[in-house]
């Protein structure tokens, strides 16, 4: 069933805790893995050739990335303890980190590119064992606008694949348009298993126009070997670290944070997309991505290839199919990995013709847009948030473009800037910095989690109320506000000891004419914001206390957000004046 659901997205057929019949878990695992193993294989081919680099070691660092994109694939579905998220997020090498990787290679070979590649892989490490420090810049304004500047990004180069020199005339266009057209009418109009195969459908039905013109490589799958094993050209490490290290490690750090919160915004972005009802992001899911971007990334510099991230296509294929379940990127994972000993198989993906891929990748990446622009309006949007997006997005489009004073940024940190989503991802950051930097000064008391520290918090509130002019009646809200997030967070059925030694911190801060409280606490097993958004329906289950807490929350409160962590809460409640 395809219905749409209340916040009238297209439902989702699998969530990710549903298993879909296995034939069909393997099929869209086949064809995820069939449509982007072409990117996978391109960025380290265009990386290594680039550098100059012998044949045999683009072999080797091709093999390299498509076996370690299979393995954390698996990682992100399977979800093993902190380590991974749980869901359909396909890995693959990070094309942020292109000009970079380039310039190391030149540099100091592929020994160099190895020694920088292992330093930055802490960068998403260190993010995902202390995410919550970050939770500033974890803004859906943010993660909405990399997530839409990604297409702006990848877009030049998928229009480079249309033309198709030599062919006869309509070649190119004609298995171009019969692709889009395929894949847009199935996916718009079809429902049921149809729908699931448009993608394939599409691109088989342009390989087969394509091939008529001579456009399908054939000489290429005649001239793979079935299975094989790539030469070993590990290339160790530069543990000398001299002036091309030191030079080029602050470029690498720096595209790993941008890489790393490219990760971010997928994990978020498939969170969204991944159920029939609408639920709060679970940031420790997001832990659980960060941790495999950077166990990948760090296997990466082992073995001598480009680092890894988060692959938006999975969301682009979750939206378009309505299936989200984990099981499928297990399947996606896997067939990676058997592709990396298969060069006929991969020699097949690598025969579409470049027509028929860029047409496919349009509508993927017309969906991926569509998402961030979800993303960016799911909590509302009022004129700070518009701006920050606005100014971030066109600055991203600017450098992309190259109309950005080109002669100073073309070189500065491995050319970081002339990458859109790079570009505009920094200037998002620093919007947001900034307006946390100008916000008005913000009030903090510490205390003990438990229900003693009501009275504190009263005062607190109080003389917060008082040095912001509110009257009586404000204060008497936000002390209501406060009592009731206070009593759904704190353990109801005997867990008190557990949380004793727990500490609250409490913020309070004006913005505009309301007040704000964030509440920062011990980790907790539900999501307020989702119990909220559930209390219309009948729970039997949830002790009543509790819902009569969260129905107060709801009228005391203009809007509630949840972030949950590994260890840590944090719960925004917005008052109005």
């Amino acid at each position: 069933m395809n219905a749409k659901n209340a916040n009238g997205h297209t439902g989702i057929r699998y969530q990710p805790d549903e298993k879909p019949p296995a034939t069909l878990a393997f099929g869209l695992g086949l064809q995820l893995a069939a449509l982007s193993v072409a990117a996978i294989i391109l960025i380290p081919t265009v990386v290594m050739r680039a550098a100059d680099t012998t044949e045999a070691y683009v072999s080797w660092a091709v093999f390299a990335t498509v076996a370690v994109g299979g393995v954390a694939t698996i990682l992100q579905a399977a979800r093993i303890g902190r380590i991974g998220m749980g869901y359909l997020l396909i890995m693959g090498p990070s094309g942020a980190f292109i000009a970079v990787c380039i310039t190391a290679v030149a540099e100091g070979g592929p020994a160099l590119l190895a020694t920088l590649v292992v330093i930055s892989s802490f960068v998403p490490l260190v993010l995902s064992w202390r995410l919550s420090l970050f939770q500033r810049f974890l803004t859906p304004a943010i993660a909405g606008t990399i997530i839409m500047l990604i297409p702006i990004t990848i877009m030049p180069a998928i229009f480079n694949l249309l033309p198709a020199p030599g062919a006869p005339a309509l070649a190119a266009p004609l298995s171009a348009l019969v692709t889009l057209l395929i894949i847009s009418g199935i996916t718009l109009k079809a429902t049921g298993v149809l729908r699931l195969w448009g993608p394939v459908i599409g691109v088989v039905a342009g390989s087969v126009i394509g091939g008529f013109f001579g456009l399908y490589e054939f000489d290429r799958i005649t001239a793979a070997s079935w299975i094989g094993l790539p030469a070993n050209e590990w290339p160790g490490f530069a543990l000398d670290f001299g002036p091309a290290f030191w030079a080029l490690l602050p470029a690498f750090l720096l595209v790993a944070v941008v890489s790393s919160i490219r990760t971010i915004s997928s994990s978020v972005a498939i969170q969204r997309i991944s159920w029939r009802k609408s639920r709060a992001v679970d940031f420790r899911a997001v832990e659980g991505a960060m941790t495999v971007d950077g166990i990948s990334n760090l296997i990466s510099g082992l073995v001598g290839t480009i680092p890894n991230t988060a692959n938006t296509l999975g969301v682009s294929m979750a939206e378009l199919t309505g299936v989200g379940a984990r099981n499928v990127g297990v399947a996606t994972g896997a067939v990676f990995i058997i592709m990396a000993f298969l060069p006929k198989a991969l020699a097949i993906v690598l025969a579409i013709p470049g027509p028929v891929i860029a047409a496919y990748f349009i509508v993927m990446l017309a969906a991926l847009f569509l998402v961030g622009i979800k993303i960016v309006v799911q909590d509302g949007i009022d004129y700070r948030k518009g701006i920050v997006v606005g100014i971030s997005f066109l600055v991203g489009v600017g450098f992309q473009s190259g109309m950005i004073f080109p002669e100073y940024v073309s070189e500065f940190a491995g050319g970081l800037l002339r990458n859109g989503m790079n570009a505009g991802g920094i200037t998002a950051i620093l919007l947001t910095l900034f307006l946390e930097l100008a916000r008005p000064r913000h009030s903090r008391i510490q205390m003990v989690f438990d229900i003693s520290a009501l009275s504190e918090i009263r005062d607190f509130l109080g003389a917060f109320a008082s040095r912001n002019g509110w009257d009586t009646a404000m204060a008497g809200r936000l002390d209501a506000a406060a009592e009731e997030t206070l009593l759904t967070l704190i353990p109801q059925e005997g867990a008190e000891e557990k949380h004793a030694q727990r500490h609250l911190r409490l913020t309070a801060y004006k913005e505009e004419e309301d007040a704000v409280l964030e509440f920062v606490v011990s980790s907790g097993e539900e999501n307020l914001q989702d119990r909220i958004a559930l209390l219309s329906e009948h729970v039997d289950e949830a002790p009543m206390e509790r819902e009569v807490s969260l129905r107060l929350l709801r009228h005391l409160a203009s809007s509630v957000r949840h972030q949950q962590y590994h260890e840590t809460d944090i719960v925004t409640v917005r008052v109005s004046a």
